[in-house]
């Protein structure tokens, strides 16, 4: 009977054949990580701008100002990637008024990939 392969060979094999894939693995996301998609439109009445923090890529915001005629709420909604999605505070405005919403995606995930404002 003729052996096809050691155990080391075997070992040697899957361990080639883990690094190919991790390596793999971790070129593709790279990229993706570091765009960040435009934000969908803000709901009617609200003027928003969107963003990331200065100094940290993982905290997302929406600033917005209410210029309609009735009272609205707002928050940030952060999509995280590897992360599970998050939202920010509710914020309340009265017409004229300004507020923030503030949301952050955990740290050892790709960060944010986009910012939107929800109603």
């Amino acid at each position: 009977m003729t052996k096809l392969f050691t155990g080391s060979a075997v070992r040697t094999l899957v361990r080639g054949a883990a690094a190919a894939g991790l390596t793999v693995a971790l070129a593709v996301p790279a990229t993706a990580a570091v765009s960040v998609a435009p934000v969908v439109a803000a709901p009617p009445g609200l003027s928003c701008d969107t963003g990331k923090h200065a100094i940290d890529d993982h905290t997302g915001y929406a600033l917005c100002r209410n210029n309609g005629a009735t009272t609205q709420t707002f928050w940030a909604h952060l999509v995280c990637g590897w992360s599970p999605d998050v939202d920010g505070e509710h914020v309340t405005l009265r017409p004229g008024d300004s507020g923030q919403s503030t949301a952050h995606c955990a740290g050892l995930g790709s960060g944010i990939g986009e910012i939107h404002v929800r109603p």
